[in-house]
């Protein structure tokens, strides 16, 4: 006796399609739906999916709250036999905003790869700078390297970064929100970048003087003047 067409549809196994053929074939048969059930399949594979997961992942690691800019990019060229052969140099400043910056260079055939290796580079050779209310410097300073010599000053409130070139990514980098820098010599920015921080290293703080001193802070800033109350509410606003 023939089976109705609903009782044949239920008598009919899950692993077999329309007609009758297993749907491992089909999908293995199928076209650009079978390759794109492949290739998104595994995560780790040759698909779009797996692609962005890693930059996404690589991207994440990277971002701790580092500033970076870059402040030059050199292109030199070497001739050869068969041309020119270029290769790229790169100037890039790091900072957290905070207090601690650095600089460094790197050179590559390819602008990315060489700007990878400049900030490489600055990351390890990052120093800390003793700011006054995490505005501004403490005190006037001056620095020179080579023929460049800058000199950079404390600033009120609402000034903002006077500074020009490589000078105002240092200080942006850094933190600094009022200072006012003139530069004279030269305009190398390599020069100007190690003349600025030849200034920012000899930068100190009360704390860091009455330290060296064995004194308190109240008794450095209550000279020149001040009265004693004075110089216990400066004290206690210091705070590096």
């Amino acid at each position: 006796m023939a089976d109705t067409p609903s009782e044949a549809a239920a008598n009919q196994s899950p692993a077999q399609g329309a007609e009758g053929k297993p749907r491992e074939q089909q999908n293995a048969r199928g076209g650009r739906g079978g390759r794109d059930n492949n290739r998104g399949g595994g995560g780790g594979g040759r698909g779009r999916g797996g692609r962005d997961n890693n930059r996404r992942g690589g991207r994440q690691e990277e971002d701790d709250g580092i500033i970076e800019k870059l402040v030059h990019i050199n292109r030199v060229s070497k001739t050869v036999k068969g041309g020119k052969r270029f290769g790229f140099a790169a100037l890039v400043v790091v900072g957290d905003g905070s207090g601690r910056v650095g600089f460094g260079k790197g050179k590559a055939r390819e602008v990315p790869e060489a700007i990878t290796k400049a900030t490489a580079a600055a990351r390890k050779k990052m120093v800390r700078v003793p700011l006054k209310e995490g505005r501004t410097l403490h005190h006037d300073a001056k620095g020179r390297f080579g023929a460049g010599k800058v000199t950079i000053r404390t600033a009120p409130p609402g000034t903002g970064i006077i500074a020009g070139g490589p000078m105002r990514a240092v200080f942006e980098s850094l933190g600094v929100a009022d200072v006012v820098t003139k530069s004279v010599g030269t305009s190398n920015p390599y020069n100007m970048i190690r003349a600025t921080f030849d200034a920012l290293v000899n930068q100190t703080s009360p704390k860091s003087v009455a330290q060296r001193r064995g004194k308190k802070v109240a008794d450095l800033l209550g000279r020149g003047g001040a009265s004693e109350a004075e110089a216990q509410a400066d004290a206690a606003a210091v705070t590096e």
